[in-house]
Order: C-alpha cells, then structure tokens, then sequence
C-alpha cells in the first residue's frame, strides 16, 4: 500500500450480530473519502445464512430456526457461525488500481498461502471463487462495491458445526462438499489462525498496489 492508504487489521470480539455489521461496512463506505485508511475486520457471526444478491431462496433447503439473511455482496447462499474466522475487507479500488477481479484473486491467494504455510495445499476455482481442498470447500468469498470501494469479504471454516452447510446448496451447487482446518490440523488455534488471515491479507494486498 502507499504511504497514504494504509490497511488497519480489527479484530472484533464476540459474535458480532450480521446484519448489524453489514450495516456498519455500509456506513463505513458511504462516509469514508480519498484519504480513509483501508481496513479489515476479523470476526465471528452467530449461526446464519445468508444469500447474496443475486441468490435463489431455493438453495436455502431447511434452514431450520437459523436465520436467513438477503444480502448485497455477490455469490449465492453459505453459512456464518461460530468457528468460522471472516475477514471483512473494506478496501479503495479506485486508489489502489485494482480491479473486481484482481482482488478476488488477491483474497483467494492470501487464504492459499496461509493454509501453505500449515502444510495444506489449496487452490482456488475458475468457477466458483472460494477456496478448496481436496475439492472441498474451505473458505467462502463474496465482495460488494459501492462508490468504488469493497466490502464483505472471504470467510475461513476454522473449528466449526460443519452440519448447517447440509441444509443449504453451499454458494449455489449441491452437493459440494465442505470442509475445515480442524479437520486437517486436529489442534487448531482459533485465534492464532485469525491473526495470521490478517497478516496474510495485509501482506499479498500490500505486494498488488
């Protein structure tokens, strides 16, 4: 990043109820101007769906009594819950050069090298943007921009109930499996895994500008 746009990692702890974060990332972007500092937020939601703009409610099986959300970012239907580390990305397009697709490249590629570094390999999919495992699902991606600015962001299954992603087609294909780093690393550090998503973003975000 340059000297003027740096990129302020947040970590919010607790649950942060969705809607009222979407709200606050709105706000975040209509108030900010050419000189607000980039920023991500690292934080857990309760359990909720959500579907993204252009989602279909029939993905949404059995939602049970966990909420479903209609939501602005791209992509289809997945699962928020506890376990599950998000970094929400509020990030200047337009200042930085970088276009829609860059950037998701760039998010995919920060959660590829941070499951490299633990001995995973990863990759991401021309056809659905995420990343996988194995051919399993293990980070969930979906960005909005307003004003030339992004926000939502990429969400990383860390030590999870795995069981909601069954009541949904996960991001719109039924079917496709879903996995987590406990699953591959049996003593996963949340907290530790959540500090290093940060510092991956910051670091393959400040290597594009």
């Amino acid at each position: 990043m340059n000297a003027g746009a740096p990129l302020i990692v947040r970590r919010l702890a607790g649950f942060q109820d969705y809607r009222a974060t979407w709200e606050a990332m709105r706000a975040f972007t209509d108030a900010r101007d050419a000189d607000t500092p980039d920023a991500i937020w690292l934080l857990e939601h309760p359990p909720v769906f959500t579907l993204g703009q252009a989602g279909r409610l029939e993905h949404v099986r059995d939602p049970g009594a966990i909420p479903v959300v209609q939501t602005d970012r791209g992509g289809q239907v997945t699962y928020h819950g506890p376990g599950q580390i998000i970094a929400y990305l509020l990030f200047d397009l337009r200042r930085s050069g970088v276009g829609v697709k860059r950037l998701v490249h760039l998010l995919e590629q920060a959660v590829i090298e941070l499951l490299a570094a633990t001995g995973i390999a990863a990759g991401a999919r021309p056809d659905a943007p995420g990343v996988y495992v194995a051919g399993a699902k293990i980070a969930a991606l979906g960005l909005r921009v307003r004003h030339g600015c992004s926000y939502h962001g990429v969400a990383l299954n860390v030590a999870m109930d795995l069981e909601p992603f069954q009541r949904i087609d996960p991001c719109g294909y039924p079917g496709l499996a879903v996995t987590q780093l406990a699953d591959l690393i049996p003593a996963v550090d949340f907290e530790a895994t959540a500090a290093a998503l940060g510092a991956s973003l910051q670091r393959v975000l400040r290597q594009a500008v």
